[in-house]
């Protein structure tokens, strides 16, 4: 019997993102990987050989071949849908084309984030905003984003307060993990013993893409949430999990109970046939110390969404100010999980149905 899943490829498959979107998509009930690109620097390794994961590569891809991708090898694969976990700044022009050629693309990268006609995309939180992809051209492919790592958690942490809170500002201060810079990222002798108050550009990007995010469809448009994000950004000494402490400036009062009820109750994916959602997609905890990046990172179940779920914790309510720490693993929940996630959505929605153009 064929494989009835869809063919797909991970683009910058050697980096860290890339190497998480293996191992999340080995023996996936939906997709089938079937080509790992790489740039010429690794062309020609086996996955083990490049692998920088704690765990080891799935044994089914440890001694794959990663090769440079161009869109014949693509198409001589079959593949439907590509993942990118190209950096970004050189990913644009190449998602844009394999979009253009029919392929589905779901990036990682931060090119497209702003886009008028690319969704931002967390399903537990706009999932109404994929129908921007639908409104592309006869034969292009969808193209789908998802955002920064830090702003990824964050919003799922601040999809059940909007409503309830009515914000009129929200105050964020992250401490960001060394992967978050990628490998080989920050030496060792300049963050040992230290905290850097600077991660470039990564304050606006928090800032807009949440905006975004939680924002209102309108047609083919996106109007912001209308709430100013006050950021502060830190890169730490973990190495995974982003930890971020939050305050809500709230114009409604409600009881600290029904803000806990809102947290505990948050679960718009339940239901769906997505197997990476976490459910549920916050996790409280009620310790005084808690999140924690070590104990908290791998937060979420089924098996399938560990390191899907964001963490919340420490809540304080003195109103109008609403105080809570959450924690996000960045390079799943903030990274290829989330983009995982997002073809599982598109897939459950039928947008990824049609052929890319030259499959026979």
């Amino acid at each position: 019997m064929s494989d009835p899943r869809l063919p797909v490829a991970v683009l910058g498959a050697s980096g860290y993102v890339g190497q998480h979107f293996a191992r999340m998509l080995a023996d996936h009930p939906s997709f089938e990987l079937v080509a790992l690109g790489s740039g010429e620097r690794s062309s020609g390794r086996r996955l083990e050989e490049v692998w920088q994961l704690t765990e080891a590569p799935p044994a089914e891809l440890a001694r794959r071949r990663l090769k440079p991708l161009g869109i014949p090898d693509l198409r001589r694969q079959r593949v439907r849908v590509v993942f990118s976990a190209l950096p970004s700044g050189s990913a644009g022009r190449w998602e844009t084309e394999l979009a253009r050629r029919g392929f589905a693309v779901f990036t990682n990268a931060a090119d497209h984030r702003m886009d008028p006609g690319v969704p931002l995309l967390v399903p537990e939180v706009n999932a109404d905003h994929l129908r921007l992809a639908s409104r592309r051209r006869s034969g292009q492919g969808p193209l789908v984003a998802n955002p920064n790592c830090s702003a990824t958690g964050l919003v799922v942490g601040l999809a059940p307060l909007v409503p309830l809170l009515a914000p009129r500002a929200v105050h964020v201060t992250t401490y960001q993990s060394l992967s978050g810079a990628g490998y080989p990222g920050i030496p060792s002798l300049a963050i040992t013993d230290n905290v850097v108050p600077f991660v470039e550009e990564e304050e606006e990007k928090v800032a807009r893409e949440a905006s975004r995010i939680l924002g209102r469809r309108r047609g083919s448009r996106v109007a912001p949430l209308p709430v100013p994000f006050v950021v502060h950004c830190a890169r730490v000494g973990t190495r995974e999990g982003h930890l971020e402490a939050v305050t809500v400036d709230a114009s409604r009062r409600p009881s600290l109970d029904a803000i806990r009820r809102a947290f505990r109750s948050f679960d718009p994916l339940r239901g769906r046939a997505l197997p990476s959602a976490p459910h549920p997609p916050i996790e409280l905890r009620r310790e005084a110390d808690r999140p924690q990046p070590v104990r908290d990172r791998w937060a979420g179940s089924p098996a399938r969404a560990r390191g899907m779920a964001v963490v919340v914790g420490r809540i304080r309510w003195d109103p109008p100010f609403l105080r809570f720490f959450l924690l996000s693993h960045n390079a799943v929940r903030g990274g290829a999980g989330a983009s995982v996630l997002n073809a599982e959505l598109a897939l459950d929605e039928g947008l990824l149905t049609s052929r890319p153009r030259g499959l026979r």
